[in-house]
């Protein structure tokens, strides 16, 4: 009795020890104040509900660090930020890539886009000052999306170059375009409100803004997506090739919109084995 009592308590230190270094290691932002603080805890598919705007920060262990490091903006067509499936979810499988992670929960835009784009700005910056400290290379730091958060991430790709010009870009399902044709509604009028010009419009059209400094992309989908029309992901595509970005496009048959990081996703491995490959070839090839 007395074994398996003193055999308990060491687990239960033990778990308390491993607690306490996981919160040790926890660095939340307040994207306002750019201060370390605990906001509350994040609900899924609130839409339009006032929270303070963040950004969480995972590191990968010493040993498997790289330098690179990857913003996540998760999706929900600028009307909420689905946290979790589209953003903290994802921090394993970059951190064992040795990828440091920072997930924004970016002010919702309301029709004025300079909401969320701050935030991203502000993002950067903390970021930017820390890149020592986390062992970071600035010239290594990319962007991923998904959905409306994909558009905020091709965005970055191809107007933002400071504080941080983004190395690579990762979308998911994204929106691509504000022409009405093809774009998704919510996503536009919440970004762009309900009657923006033609100019802003092709502005916040990113098929429209791609360069010959744009970064690299991968970008996935699926063919049967019922939410934000494949032709964002094509077109996007043939945009960047068109100016000799790498780029590759992955279109599974199924799997409509927004599966994120789901296990149960037909093409769930199949995606987390192309992301690591693309991470460690077309990145490395374009650096060269």
């Amino acid at each position: 009795m007395a074994r398996c009592f003193f055999l308990s308590l060491v687990l239960l230190l033990a778990f308390s020890v491993n607690l306490q270094a996981q919160k040790a290691n926890s660095l939340i932002f307040n994207l306002k104040t750019g201060k370390i603080f605990q906001p509350e805890a994040p609900k899924e598919f609130e839409v339009n509900k006032e929270y303070t705007p963040y950004f969480e920060v995972f590191l990968p262990e010493k040993t498997k660090a790289n330098g690179r490091g990857l913003f996540i903006f998760p999706g929900g067509g600028y009307g909420m930020v689905a946290y979790g499936h589209e953003g903290t979810r994802w921090a394993p499988f970059f951190n064992e890539q040795g990828i440091a992670v920072f997930v924004l929960k970016y002010s919702l835009p309301k029709g004025d886009r300079n909401r969320t784009f701050s935030d991203v700005s502000s993002a950067m910056n903390i970021v930017k000052a820390n890149a020592t400290n986390w062992g970071l290379n600035l010239s290594q730091i990319g962007v991923m999306g998904f959905s409306a958060g994909g558009h905020l991430a091709a965005t970055v790709a191809t107007h933002f170059t400071d504080p941080i010009k983004p190395a690579f870009q990762i979308l998911f399902y994204p929106v691509i375009t504000m022409e009405a044709a093809y774009t998704h509604a919510g996503s536009r009028e919440n970004l762009l409100g309900e009657t923006p010009s033609q100019a802003l419009v092709d502005e916040y059209s990113n098929e429209k803004q791609v360069s010959a400094t744009t970064p690299p992309a991968i970008i996935i989908a699926a063919a049967d997506d019922q939410v934000v029309p494949i032709e964002n992901s094509l077109n996007y595509f043939k945009s960047l090739n068109e100016k000799k970005i790498p780029v590759s496009l992955h279109i599974y048959p199924i799997g409509n919109h927004g599966w994120g990081y789901s296990k149960q996703y037909k093409y769930h491995e199949a995606i987390l084995k192309e992301l690591s490959l693309w991470l460690q070839t077309t990145l490395k090839y374009k650096q060269q």
